[in-house]
């Protein structure tokens, strides 16, 4: 019996695998090409968790495709392992209980498609706010509502079990008698280390710092430091070096510096800085912040102005310069992210119903948009497939 070609039997097989579809490799992401999760809000036009897929070379992206049907998934956050996706669902009721939830669902790596796994109570109503730890073992959560923060164990198999832990925020308030009449969480963020959790209140002026037992599934608070009355902190971000931390104050439109110790996890104010152009008097009211990866600039979102802020760090002294403000091209840019490269930044216009594309010049940190804009009923986080 003759020995048929090796080059015969490949030719023989990809002729049949065009005819067939068959193929011995998994259908992957293109090469370049980035998964994106978005949240939204589902009173409108929206239905739930959309994805998106950038070409990280162009920064071109396809358009929404919704992946999960789930009521108001305003954040989200993406398992270390990247086999599992966590979104809070702001709402004020959960199974006849005063709380939002949370959901968990499995990650189809090849497709980015999700399936459900389960759900459980947030344990205080209006969860606006979601991280995991970096062992992957707890989803923390802020409820804004509620005024209060919760830990939730997750299994292995990324089912997410009840709460372990949930602290309710001192009693409190402040000087906006509308905004500030009692506590009301608005993140918690691990810190690099996997040592601490940083809570930021709007209602109390307050950031909280909790020690993490990963273990245990439980937070202690070990400091609290006040910020300037009526400052509404929001959100925060770590500088890479974990000398400072940055909280974005939401009612006064100002970024707070803060030297962070990471032994202890206390924090001291440096400085506050406006994130409006001088002069500006309307009315606006910050959300997002973020540090970029380079540790050279800051970022963070004006509704309202409509805006992104963008500021350049000394990165021995934390301190920041507002270089200018970049229009958002939508309304009401409630959350932005970067994409791992540190090259785009996408944002999301809430109530513009759309998400706008910017290259980042990694050079002077200004921002130019690439031309590309997509439809969607109020998103307002974006997350990205894969980044650490």
């Amino acid at each position: 019996m003759n020995k048929i070609p090796t080059w015969q039997i490949l030719t023989l097989f990809g002729v049949f695998s065009l005819l067939t579809g068959s193929t011995a490799q998994p259908k992957t992401p293109k090469k370049g090409t980035r998964m994106i999760y978005i949240g939204t809000y589902t009173a409108g036009k929206s239905k739930g968790i959309y994805l998106i897929k950038m070409d990280t070379q162009t920064g071109h992206l396809t358009q929404p495709e919704l992946v999960a049907e789930i009521s108001n998934p305003s954040f989200l956050a993406i398992h270390p392992s990247q086999k599992y996706l966590y979104a809070v669902n702001e709402d004020g009721k959960f199974k006849g209980q005063d709380s939002g939830s949370v959901t968990a669902y499995a990650i189809q790596p090849e497709t980015g498609k999700l399936t459900l796994l389960n759900q459980q109570a947030s344990q205080g109503a209006g969860p606006c706010h979601i991280s995991l730890d970096k062992t992957g073992n707890n989803a923390l959560v802020a409820n804004y509502s509620a005024g209060s923060v919760s830990v939730l164990p997750i299994q292995e198999d990324g089912h997410l079990l009840e709460a372990s832990c949930t602290i309710k925020h001192k009693e409190g308030s402040s000087v906006n008698k509308s905004r500030q009449e009692a506590p009301h969480a608005h993140s918690i963020f691990v810190s690099p280390d996997n040592r601490y959790a940083l809570s930021a209140d709007l209602g109390v002026d307050k950031v909280f710092t909790y020690k993490l037992n990963s273990d245990a599934g439980t937070i202690q608070e070990t400091s609290a430091v006040s910020l300037t009355p009526g400052a509404g902190p929001r959100h925060l971000a770590f500088h890479p070096n974990q000398k400072f931390v940055y909280v974005i104050n939401e009612l006064d439109n100002t970024v707070t510096v803060m030297h962070y110790d990471k032994e202890t996890g206390v924090l001291k104010p440096i400085e506050s800085v406006s994130a409006l152009p001088k002069g500006y008097k309307e009315t606006s009211y910050t959300s997002e912040i973020l540090v970029h990866p380079s540790g050279k600039f800051l970022y963070g979102s004006n509704r309202l102005h409509d805006s992104i802020a963008i500021f350049s760090i000394d990165e021995t002294t934390g301190r920041i310069k507002l270089l200018g403000t970049e229009p958002t091209q939508g309304k009401y840019p409630r959350n932005f992210n970067i994409d791992p490269s540190g090259n785009f930044m996408l944002v999301a216009n809430q109530n513009g119903d759309t998400i706008v594309a910017f290259r980042i010049n990694t050079v002077t940190g200004h921002l130019t948009p690439t031309g590309q804009t997509l439809s969607l009923g109020n998103p307002v986080c974006i997350k990205f497939y894969g980044a650490k």
